[in-house]
């Protein structure tokens, strides 16, 4: 999978655009700064000027250089060019909620009033959504996906397995959307339990339709060279 400044700049300018961001109101900030809120959207931490400002930043670029360096090192990297759209679409989502929930930190320690307990599990609803509906789209590789012993040896319990993953991906994205509105920490405890138990079906479906694919391969010779 090659990587190019015309698939990269949009990440790029993201990125860019943070740093800008916080050389331009370095200056300007309080010195204690909130990062972080209750599900109530409550401030209930405050930091420095360098974890206000800067750490998000840096996070966003780690993010950026693991997702773009892990397809060079997979053993199955000549998978990625199979699903190089749904790859983009996943590194887009990811740091472009880094870059919004940013944006709305700074704002907020401008003055600025966010509802961070009803903007926050809604752009959580999205990415999951948008990542359910690439799901299927993933080949054979050792970094992106569900990736257990089954979906690795056998492109039948891949295939299956990341067509069950995206809609439970999409179902767990809406489940954020009532915890937008109602706020208990009951009903994340709830939200965060059935993610668990979807998680633990996945696993437990690739099992079940590894075990019953006569093409399996324990080497995982059949899911690398598929097409």
């Amino acid at each position: 999978m090659k990587f190019t400044w015309r698939t990269e700049w949009p990440l790029w300018l993201l990125l860019a655009a943070m740093f800008v961001a916080a050389a331009a109101c370095w200056r300007h900030a309080p010195e204690q700064m909130p990062v972080h809120w209750d599900i109530h959207g409550n401030v209930d931490r405050y930091g420095g000027r360098f974890e206000g400002l800067l750490l998000l930043p840096l996070v966003s670029v780690g993010i950026y250089l693991l997702l773009t360096f892990l397809p060079r090192i997979d053993p199955r990297s000549e998978n990625y060019r199979k699903f190089a759209t749904a790859y983009k679409v996943i590194r887009f989502s990811v740091l472009a909620l880094m870059g919004a929930v940013y944006a709305m930190m700074l704002l907020v320690s401008f003055g600025y009033h966010v509802d961070f307990a009803t903007v926050v599990p809604l752009m959580m609803g999205v990415l999951f959504v948008v990542i359910g509906n690439v799901m299927s789209k993933l080949r054979p590789n050792w970094f992106a996906g569900v990736r257990t012993p089954w979906t690795l040896s056998s492109r039948l319990s891949w295939d299956k397995t990341h067509r069950l993953a995206g809609w439970l991906f999409i179902v767990m994205g809406l489940l954020f959307v009532p915890l937008a509105i109602v706020r208990e920490t009951w009903l994340l405890i709830a939200i965060l339990v059935f993610d668990g138990a979807c998680i633990v079906w996945m696993i437990a479906y690739s099992y079940f339709v590894w075990r019953d694919d006569p093409d399996r391969d324990p080497m995982g010779r059949h899911s690398a060279s598929a097409k």
